[in-house]
């Protein structure tokens, strides 16, 4: 069974922050780097790169990433792009590569830059001027396509969640950061002298008031703020694992599954309930859940529709206190996790919602060295 035996992540920096000059592969690089280090391998021995973008202008960001970390030119690369999901993604798809026998060392995560990523225009053949836009479609239909933002105040609604309500499970998020900001440490990789996420803080019921109203009950308090960083894993086989004599975390099971477009922050449930399925586990058999805070209210929905513990889902925070690197987040949640389980814990899960409708899912354990 292919392992994890390495996880590391830079900061998480609000957009204009400490990273707003640097390329998604500036921010790769010292992960990959320290990642390598981690796992005792060199950048020889590796035979893939998977890598998540999701603002980024195209062009294989990872092949970018992969020449700027100094892994061997044969390392071709892989950019995929499933938004916010897209960091989990890759870190199954690097699995799956392994299980296959294709490859026996694969880097995978994601890379994002939300202050440096494009302007991007609609053109037109007629001669009209080019149009401006900053989401881009995620379906076919406009009406079935709804801003990120009002999706989640339709779900608030839908739900009854109101915004105190929002606004007490981000002050939870903050104070959980602030409580474990000592334990990311080993998570960190140091960039630009930043080593800690720069956006948690004391957040109060007068922050939560003076918050700006982004739709309805959305506020910049109840909403995770767009942000720059990047989170990488290494994924070995068997047989590299049993050589370096490295434990670390499986991946028990995981599934990327779509739902309804119109509401995106309920995707993760039919996810969440298919890795349960799957592995014969009920919700009260996790030891600990990393469930993606894009909206206080997406985490909200995904604890009470799937039946989970809320004492178990993002202990040391999340992003609500952090930020969200669109195509980094979903790598983030396994950082976290991979630094957080010990052996005998049980089954920790990974659950991220992405624009379209979309939910990945994933469960992981802790292992010893063979």
């Amino acid at each position: 069974m292919p392992r994890i035996i390495a996880a590391r992540r830079t900061a998480v920096v609000p957009h204009g922050g400490k990273f707003a000059l640097l390329e998604p592969h500036n921010l790769a690089r010292p992960v990959i780097e320290a990642c390598l280090a981690d796992a005792a391998l060199d950048a020889s021995d590796v035979g893939e790169l998977i890598l998540s973008n999701a603002l980024g202008g195209g062009g294989n960001p990872a092949r970018i990433a992969a020449l700027a970390a100094g892994l061997p030119e044969r390392v071709a690369g892989l950019s995929i792009d499933r938004q916010c999901a897209g960091g989990l993604d890759a870190i199954l798809l690097a699995h799956a590569l392994i299980d296959a026998g294709m490859r026996e060392v694969v880097i995978a995560g994601g890379a994002e830059s939300y202050s440096r990523r494009p302007l991007r225009s609609r053109t037109f053949a007629d001669g009209r001027p080019p149009v401006p836009y900053d989401q881009a479609r995620f379906t076919p239909w406009a009406e079935r396509d709804p801003d990120m933002a009002k999706a989640a105040d339709t779900l608030a609604r839908t739900l009854d969640l109101t915004q105190d309500t929002q606004d007490a499970w981000a002050q939870r998020s903050h104070a959980r950061a602030r409580g474990h900001a000592d334990k990311r440490q080993a998570e960190i990789v140091p960039i630009e002298g930043v080593t800690e996420d720069a956006f948690t803080r004391d957040l109060t019921d007068r922050h939560c008031q003076r918050a700006k109203t982004v739709t309805g009950s959305i506020t910049a308090a109840n909403m995770a703020v767009a942000a720059d960083a990047a989170a990488f894993v290494v994924v070995v086989s068997d047989r590299v694992a049993t050589h370096l004599q490295k434990g670390g975390m499986t991946l028990a099971q995981g599934v990327t599954l779509g739902a309804t477009p119109d509401q995106p922050g309920l995707a993760p449930v039919p996810a969440i309930r298919e890795v349960l399925r799957r592995q014969g586990l009920q919700p009260n058999d996790l030891q600990r859940a990393e469930i993606m805070e894009a909206f206080a209210v997406q985490a909200l929905a995904c604890v009470t529709n799937a039946q989970l513990e809320p004492d178990i889902v993002n202990p040391a925070g999340g992003a609500l206190a952090q930020g969200h690197p669109v195509g980094a987040s979903g790598a983030i949640l396994a950082v976290k996790l991979f630094h957080a389980l010990r052996i005998g814990d049980g089954p920790a899960l990974a659950a991220i919602a992405a624009a379209g409708g979309l939910g990945t899912a994933a469960l992981f354990e802790a292992v010893d060295p063979d």
